[in-house]
C-alpha cells in the first residue's frame, strides 16, 4: 500500500480500561473491538500530559510538554511550529478536520495545517444545561438528555465526516475526527443511557493510604464536597460514562462504514486514541487534575489498524504518544523537518515483541510562580480553579516514569511516589522510601534526570548567520537630537 489514507479518530477523556479490548468486561464496543481485530492494540501506551491541550500538542509535535512550553490550555501550537498535520499537508496529503474541536492550534496554525475545517452539518445544541439537584454538578453529571433530534457537536462532526467521505479527494488524504465525548459533563441520550445495569457494575477503586497520597486528592474531595458520594451515585456516573462510550463506538462504526462505502478500506489506516483518561470515582475523585499521573488518567487506548498492519495483535511494549508522529510519517513515506522525541511504532505493528522503549514519561503541573497564568474557569470548574489559585502547590510540577513493572512519581513540592503495578495496578500504595525498593526508586529517578536533560529543548530547524548584516548607522554617524 503506497501513500495510504488516514482516519484519525480521537475521543477526549477516554480511559483505556473502559474498553473491552483493554480488559473491561462490562462495556459494549463492537466497532472498537472490530477495529482492534484488524490491527494492533497497545496495552502500555501513555500520554505525555494529563490535560487536553498539552497532550494534543505533544502528540502532534513529537515534543514533550516542557520542550517548547506547551503546558496549559492556552499555550497552543503556533503557525511556525511543526505539527503532524502540517507536515502531511506539505508532503502532498489533503487534510480535512471534521468539526471544530479546539484546544490545539493558536491563531493561524489551523489554516497552515489543513485544507478543510469545520462542519458540513452544524450542531443545533451545545453542551450546556442544568444539573440535577445535590452533589451532581460537582460530579459533572447531567444524566439523560432528550433524544429529540438535537445535533450536538460530536454528532455534527460524525455527519460531516460521513458527508465528506461520499466524495473524498483522489490523492492521499487525512480525515481527522476529534470528539468531545466521553469528556464530562456525563450525559447521553437513549438508548445508551439505559444500556448498562447500574447494579451490575463494580464501583471505583477505593483510596489507598491517604497519608501518603498527593495533597490535591483530599483537597479536591473536600472542595467538591464529594467525600460522601454513595456507591450507587458513583455507579450512576460510571454507567452514563459507559453509555457515552457506546455512543462514540456507534459513531466510529458509521465512519468506518463510510470509508468502506467510499471504496477506501483497503487503502486507509485508522488510528484510534484519546488525549487522556478520567478518574471516574477512583480514589473518590472525578474528572482530572493538571498534575494527576495515575494510570487511569495517563494510559491511552491506542489502536492502529489497517491492511498489512497485523490482525488482532496486541503488544505490551512501553509506548509514548509522541511516537505517533514518526509512526504516521513512516507509513506515509514522509519525513519530519524537525528534531522530535518519538520512536516509530511500525516495527511493533509487524512484531509485537520488537524492542521499543524502557520507560514512558508523563508530566504536568506548574510552579507556584506561575499561579497568575493558571485558568480561572466558570462553573462547574470554578472550585477546581479556585483551589489552584488559593494553594498553587497543589498543582505543582510532577513527572511520572513508568517501566513495564513500576511507576515512579517525582513532585516538586511533595514527597515522591513509587508503585508496583504488577501487584498494585491502580497505583494506590506508595512504596517510596521502603528500603527493599530503594534501588528501583533510584534507577527511576536517574532515568527521569537523564530524560529531562535530553529533552529540555531542541535546536531550531534553521541556522542563523553568525555575523548578520546590521542596518544601523555607525556610532557617531547618526544625527544627534
Amino acid at each position: 500500500m503506497s501513500r495510504p489514507n488516514f482516519v484519525i479518530f480521537m475521543p477526549d477523556q477516554l480511559r483505556a480500561d473502559a474498553l473491552g479490548v483493554f480488559g473491561n468486561p462490562h462495556v459494549s464496543t463492537p466497532h472498537i473491538d472490530a477495529l482492534a481485530a484488524r490491527g494492533t492494540t497497545f496495552h502500555n501506551a501513555y500520554v505525555q500530559h494529563p490535560v487536553c491541550s498539552p497532550s494534543r500538542a505533544s502528540l502532534l509535535t513529537g515534543w514533550y510538554p516542557h520542550t517548547a512550553g506547551h503546558r496549559t490550555l492556552t499555550h497552543l501550537l503556533k503557525p511556525y511550529e511543526p505539527n503532524l498535520l502540517r507536515i502531511l499537508k506539505d508532503a502532498g496529503y489533503h487534510l480535512t478536520w471534521a468539526g471544530m474541536r479546539g484546544d490545539t492550534f493558536a491563531p493561524g496554525a489551523t489554516e497552515e495545517s489543513l485544507h478543510e475545517y469545520g462542519f458540513a452539518t452544524w450542531p443545533t445544541v451545545a453542551y450546556g444545561g442544568d444539573y440535577p439537584d445535590g452533589v451532581w454538578s460537582r460530579l459533572f453529571y447531567r444524566g439523560l438528555v432528550p433524544d429529540d433530534g438535537r445535533i450536538d457537536p460530536d454528532e455534527a462532526a460524525i455527519r460531516t465526516a460521513e458527508t465528506w467521505l461520499q466524495a473524498p479527494p483522489e490523492g492521499p488524504w487525512v480525515l481527522f475526527v476529534p470528539l468531545v465525548a466521553p469528556h464530562c459533563p456525563f450525559q447521553v441520550e437513549e438508548p445508551w443511557f439505559s444500556q448498562y445495569d447500574r447494579d451490575a457494575l463494580p464501583g471505583p477503586a477505593a483510596p489507598g493510604d491517604r497519608a501518603r497520597e498527593p495533597r490535591y486528592m483530599q483537597a479536591v474531595r473536600e472542595a467538591y464536597e464529594i467525600e460522601d458520594v454513595t456507591p450507587d451515585q458513583w455507579r450512576e456516573v460510571i454507567a452514563t460514562y459507559y453509555g457515552m462510550i457506546s455512543r462514540l463506538d456507534d459513531q466510529l462504526g458509521r465512519v468506518m462504514k463510510a470509508v468502506d462505502a467510499a471504496g477506501a478500506a483497503d487503502s486507509t489506516i485508522t488510528l484510534f486514541f484519546a488525549d487522556h483518561g478520567e478518574y471516574l470515582g477512583d480514589f473518590g475523585l472525578i474528572e482530572k487534575w493538571p498534575s494527576a499521573l495515575h494510570d487511569c488518567i495517563t494510559r491511552d487506548p491506542l489502536i492502529i489498524s489497517g491492511p498489512g498492519l497485523g490482525e488482532g495483535r496486541t503488544t505490551e511494549a512501553m509506548v509514548e504518544m509522541v511516537d505517533l508522529l514518526p509512526t504516521v510519517l513512516e507509513l506515509a513515506g514522509a519525513k519530519a523537518p524537525h528534531r522530535h522525541f518519538g520512536r516509530s511504532l511500525v516495527p511493533l505493528l509487524h512484531d509485537p515483541d520488537a524492542p521499543h522503549r524502557t520507560y514512558a514519561f508523563t508530566e504536568g503541573g506548574f510552579t507556584v510562580e506561575e499561579e497568575d497564568r493558571l485558568e480561572r474557569p466558570d462553573f462547574p470548574y470554578d472550585r477546581k480553579g479556585a483551589l489552584q489559585h488559593s494553594d498553587p502547590a497543589l498543582v505543582g510540577k510532577a513527572i511520572a516514569v513508568r517501566d513495564a513493572e513500576w511507576t515512579y512519581v517525582w513532585r516538586l513540592y511533595e514527597e515522591p511516589e513509587l508503585y508496583h503495578r504488577a501487584t498494585d495496578p491502580d497505583e494506590r500504595h506508595n512504596l517510596a522510601g521502603v528500603e527493599e525498593h530503594a534501588a528501583v526508586q533510584e534507577r527511576m529517578r536517574e532515568a527521569m534526570l537523564r530524560w529531562l536533560v535530553e529533552t529540555a529543548d531542541v535546536l531550531p530547524a534553521e541556522n542563523d548567520p553568525r555575523l548578520p548584516d546590521v542596518a544601523l548607522p555607525a556610532p557617531g554617524a547618526a544625527p544627534k537630537p
